[in-house]
């Protein structure tokens, strides 16, 4: 049985999964005790944190490394040459690079020190914005709701708004261009991560889709056919960032553990995204066999569709919620996707968090309600969006009230997509919430004495 000729061609380059993690997570969290009673944290560089980090690091950094080699399938290891000295001579330029190369992040990699101000009790003022290059190395989406103002070393600011903001951060860039067929891969740079998996590797947003989506359950035979698929990084991002949360609190610096939390959280929240945790979710193996052997036939049309509806609906699903969302927190209301992400019962139906539940909570249930997300929006979005392949909703998108057009739609069929968004939204709180219990957790099992650190975790 021949493989599936996938890579790089049924997923179409998409890598964001909720437009804005930050809008979502400010709700997520803000009701949380572990988050709402933590004292406000005190601003410091990141070097300043890897002078203090330097003697644990090499350790920290080398058990992460063991632990993804047992764990991850697939797994790339990391090249020895890759692998944090400490060296407390170095300077402070050289360290960050040190630390950068051993997590095998871009270069490029800002750690910014920024907020993103929460619009719901102020509104959204443009004073004293940062541009958004000096955040992200990468320009924004279309119609980007990201607004960043600077912190200052010394600045107290709430745990609250540090770990919803970082949330956010991991698609400013970190996880461009690192394999080795990407373009704009730096030369020399030797990351040992290899051929793309999946996604096309010529398109920048694209290369990050490896760390950002995880097809821990297409079943046996998808994972004979395309066994590129199964080479996701998300759990060694969630594994890194977690351990470097921990070390920070551990270290005294509560700046740095709220928000490497952050970092850590934005690839548990994206593989709650039915796009991110399965290949096609509103089509079954066969279709997708089917559309791939006519390709090889040479009638590719069906194969050019069914991509471009995937990334229509996902486009479609992202926008929406954005939107929705933004505007609930700007008219200072709550409506069902704001109680969706606060509600905090769902918390208690999933089991308390472990090393493997990304992929085995999380990316499962993501994987099992996508049929049922895909139907929902093709039900309940504006047709030509979600069911017409001749259009491209990214290519138009700068053009298209999202809002006003659902408002066309009958009110039932709106209904039946804003459920599966709350639907999700209500999986976007719950795991974060139990994904940050999990991190705590681990602070308050080892010894801590320095007054900025978290409160414990309870479920």
């Amino acid at each position: 049985m021949k493989r599936l000729a996938l890579v790089a061609a049924w997923l179409p380059g998409l890598a964001l999964a909720w437009g804005n993690h930050a809008l979502l997570s400010y709700r997520a969290f803000e009701s949380m005790p572990e988050v709402r009673q933590a004292a406000a944290v005190t601003v410091r560089p990141l070097e300043d944190f890897l002078r203090d980090a330097e003697a644990q690091l090499p350790a920290e950094l080398d058990d992460q490394e063991s632990w993804a080699r047992q764990h991850i399938k697939a797994y790339a290891p990391r090249p020895e040459v890759l692998r944090f000295e400490a060296q407390p001579a170095r300077g402070d330029g050289a360290r960050r690079a040190a630390l950068l190369r051993a997590l095998r992040l871009s270069p490029h990699a800002r750690f910014a020190l920024f907020v993103q101000p929460d619009p719901r009790p102020q509104g959204r003022a443009n004073a004293d914005l940062l541009p958004q290059e000096t955040v992200s190395s990468v320009p924004l989406s279309k119609g980007a709701t990201q607004r960043f103002v600077a912190l200052q070393p010394g600045q107290t600011v709430p745990a609250l708004a540090v770990l919803a903001s970082a949330t956010d951060e991991a698609d400013y860039g970190y996880d461009i261009d690192l394999f080795d067929d990407n373009p704009g891969r730096e030369p020399g740079a030797e990351y040992g991560l290899g051929r793309q998996p999946f996604g096309n590797p010529a398109l920048r947003i694209s290369s990050q889709a490896p760390f950002h989506m995880g097809f821990f359950h297409q079943g046996a035979v998808f994972d004979r056919l395309a066994p590129a698929f199964a080479r996701s990084f998300s759990q060694l991002r969630w594994r890194q960032y977690s351990g470097l949360s921990r070390l920070a609190f551990e270290t005294g610096h509560a700046y740095w553990g709220w928000r490497f939390a952050g970092l850590a959280l934005h690839y548990v929240q994206d593989l709650t995204q039915p796009y991110h945790a399965s290949a096609a979710p509103g089509e079954r193996l066969a279709g997708m066999l089917w559309a791939e052997l006519l390709n090889k036939l040479g009638s590719p049309q069906r194969k050019a569709g069914l991509i471009v509806l995937q990334s229509n609906r996902h486009f479609v699903l992202e926008r929406y919620q954005t939107q929705m969302v933004l505007a609930a927190a700007l008219a200072r209301r709550d409506g069902a996707n704001e109680r969706a992400l606060r509600e905090s019962t769902l918390d208690a139906g999933y089991p308390d968090w472990d090393e493997h539940a990304l992929r085995d909570v999380v990316a499962a249930e993501a994987y099992a309600v996508g049929r049922e997300t895909d139907a929902a929006i093709v039900v309940g979005a504006p047709a030509r969006y979600v069911t017409d392949p001749g259009f491209d909703f990214g290519a138009a998108e700068a053009g298209i009230d999202l809002d006003a057009d659902m408002r066309q739609q009958l009110q039932a069929q709106r209904e039946r997509f804003q459920g599966a968004v709350a639907k999700l939204l209500g999986h976007f709180g719950a795991h974060s919430r139990n994904a940050l219990r999990g991190m705590l957790r681990s602070v308050t099992s080892r010894e801590r004495t320095h007054t900025e650190s978290p409160p414990s975790a309870t479920h």
